[in-house]
């Protein structure tokens, strides 16, 4: 599908920043709907089913993070979130809840365009997931449970394989902390942040991969971590 099949809605209360990303993605070739609230927003979802939401946080009827929740009930389209709202909490609240993406406002049209085109790219129909993904020399058999690097495979113990498997199946997006713990180890180990610390880190060893300047998992201070797309 190129971009000029794909719908976006923008659901944003300052008429200024919509008119604004209005502009940015027609120029893409997307088509634009706009909402300047959340209930709106909501039925305009519902109705016209667009391939990505655009979604502010502070809306005049009702919080992003609670029309996120509600969204999520009976819809998995990609949301992006688009707030001021900059402390970790926010991001983690909406990733969590559901979103695929934050942007914090002052945003570069730019890196929100690029993050568009990343989350259209990834949208797949229900029911399906990868078989295999590639980040340059990583590549990650989901179905196979083998992991390879370089054409050689890695021998990795299962929860370093659970931890890659849970970055591989969303490149390119964030999992956070909170959802990895509780998805690997339990809901009772969400708090145990070290345990994920421990196997990322053999990890990270068992593939080569310098945190300081990673190829492959890139660390989101306090949030969690992602999987690059591609290897740099």
């Amino acid at each position: 599908m190129n971009s000029a099949q794909q719908s976006i809605l923008v659901i944003e209360d300052e008429a200024q920043i919509r008119k604004f990303l209005r502009i940015s993605l027609v120029a893409q070739g997307y088509r634009v709907l706009e909402a300047g609230c959340g209930r709106e927003g909501l039925a305009q979802a519902r109705e016209a089913q667009p391939d990505l939401l655009v979604l502010d946080l502070g809306l005049p009827d009702m919080d992003g993070q609670e029309l996120l929740v509600e969204l999520r009930r009976d819809s998995q389209v990609p949301v992006l979130v688009l707030s001021v709202r900059a402390g970790d909490g926010e991001k983690v609240l909406a990733l969590d809840g559901g979103a695929n993406d934050y942007v914090t406002k002052p945003f570069s049209i730019r890196e929100l365009l690029a993050r568009v085109r990343v989350l259209l790219r990834r949208t797949s129909p229900p029911g399906q997931s990868p078989g295999t993904v590639q980040c340059g020399p990583l590549t990650v058999d989901l179905d196979g449970r083998r992991v390879g690097l370089g054409g050689r495979d890695i021998a990795l113990t299962r929860k370093e394989y659970d931890v890659l498997a849970a970055l591989a199946r969303h490149p390119g997006r964030v999992v956070t902390q909170q959802q990895l713990l509780r998805d690997i180890w339990g809901p009772t180990h969400v708090e145990d942040s070290h345990y994920l610390r421990v196997v990322v880190g053999h990890l990270r060893q068992k593939l080569g991969d310098d945190p300081a300047d990673p190829r492959f998992i890139v660390t989101e201070a306090g949030i969690g971590y992602r999987l690059r797309e591609h290897a740099p």
